[in-house]
């Protein structure tokens, strides 16, 4: 088995693999012809025969690959081939359009590298162009879905059809309610488990301050979610976000609300907006010319047929020109009493570090990197065991469901709240 890379270690790790995937390493793919291993890759011998307590390691099969170093399927992959899920191994990649029609283009020759690094180093990992050619090899599988959203119920269809038992759908699942009901319909209907890829549920300012909340009488949270965006980037921001603020930029919040405060359509008591704080615009998108219509900023305190309150904040320009952030606010009576923060100090150097040694890599790679093994790890453990219900803190197709039924109740609440 190999040496498992990291956090402390990926900043090197990214470097060369950015070397070697971007075809800089020329001498390194040489070398891996006449049968040395490049250096990136010495370290995936852990991927391919993972045993835990309870039973084999659960296959995961990435579907909709995209771009070496920008795509989340590539990403979710690296983790997988580096040993970083204990519980889970890369078993395979569907890729269609770079081993397809993109695969002359220049990130389809990048894409091809990957593939070549990645067969010489684990021939256990399959990799297809097409779903139809791809059919789970056990019982234990689980198809990761990382390409567009709009595409995701048909592919969903199919893996269920080709007797996947799980999936994971990167959020927010589906472009709409309906078709995420529908899916989890299907899903019931066939006996498959879904999960989707809310990583603010696992991420660890949100679980100290749950953790202080829970402990602490009388308490309520406040979530901040704060963009990066600048004043005159937001026509942009609208145009290309056209579902608006609440199904895109907050949605990690509602989805935070349901699986923690069991808030959902159905047991919203009260809603009071934050008028003061919410910002309501309409700009023209640069594009379309077109005018969109949107919050730059969004607040409201929520409280649940429980009792539970919670108050929500969505700032697209919280952190302009910076790289954004998140805030979570423990209160007793309207005092402050916790706050925990990311990026914290420490993650800020990390990220610093990996986006010096390797300033190709998507930003927020560096940001969630750990969050997203512990993701892949909680769902990949709770496959293995064989266990009953749902991991903890994961959100399951159910929780995605009410998540965007709450932003489109939300969405009609403040189109009234404003007119």
């Amino acid at each position: 088995g190999g040496r498992r890379i990291t956090s402390q270690a990926m900043p090197a790790f990214t470097r060369t693999l950015a070397l070697l995937i971007l075809g800089a390493a020329t001498p390194a793919l040489a070398e891996r012809r006449d049968g040395a291993r490049p250096a990136a890759w010495s370290h995936v011998g852990a991927s391919k025969v993972l045993r835990m307590r309870g039973g084999e390691s659960t296959d995961m099969c990435i579907v909709g690959c995209g771009v070496p170093k920008r795509g989340m399927g590539w990403y979710h992959s690296t983790q997988l081939l580096n040993g970083e899920i204990d519980s889970g191994r890369l078993a395979g990649v569907v890729e269609p359009y770079f081993l397809g029609p993109g695969k002359d283009s220049p990130p389809g020759k990048l894409f091809n590298e990957y593939v070549e690094a990645v067969k010489a180093q684990d021939p256990s990992v399959k990799f297809f162009a097409d779903l139809d050619s791809y059919t789970p090899d056990k019982k234990n599988t689980c198809a990761l879905i990382a390409g567009r959203t709009a595409d995701n119920p048909r592919i969903f269809k199919q893996l269920v059809d080709k007797g996947c038992t799980h999936i994971y759908l990167e959020k927010p699942g589906a472009p709409t309610v309906k078709e995420l009901e529908d899916m989890a319909a299907y899903a019931k209907e066939k006996g498959v488990k879904v999960y989707v890829g809310y990583n603010k549920n696992v991420t660890k300012y949100v679980r100290m301050a749950l953790e202080f909340q829970n402990a602490t009488p009388g308490a309520s949270t406040t979530f901040v979610h704060n963009n990066a965006y600048k004043e005159e980037e937001l026509p942009e921001c609208f145009e290309r976000n056209a579902e608006g603020i609440l199904k895109n930029m907050a949605i990690h919040e509602l989805a935070l609300l349901v699986t923690y405060y069991n808030v959902k359509v159905s047991t919203v008591k009260e809603v009071v907006p934050d008028m003061e704080y919410s910002r309501r615009l309409t700009l023209n998108g640069p594009s379309s010319g077109k005018p969109f219509t949107d919050f730059s900023r969004v607040g409201f305190t929520v409280t649940t047929t429980e009792g539970k309150s919670v108050t929500v904040r969505a700032d697209r320009c919280g952190d302009p020109g910076g790289s954004g952030g998140s805030v979570a606010i423990v209160s007793v009576d309207g005092e402050e009493k916790f706050r925990a923060i990311t990026p914290d100090d420490e993650l800020k150097a990390k990220m610093a570090a990996g986006q010096k040694a390797d300033p190709q890599m998507m930003p927020y790679f560096f940001l969630q990197d750990e969050d997203y093994k512990i993701l892949k790890e909680r769902v990949c453990k709770h496959i293995s065991a064989g266990a009953d219900g749902s991991p903890e803190g994961i959100a399951t197709i159910d929780i995605a469901v009410e998540a965007l039924k709450l932003a489109e109740y939300l969405n009609r609440f403040f189109e009234k709240a404003f007119a």
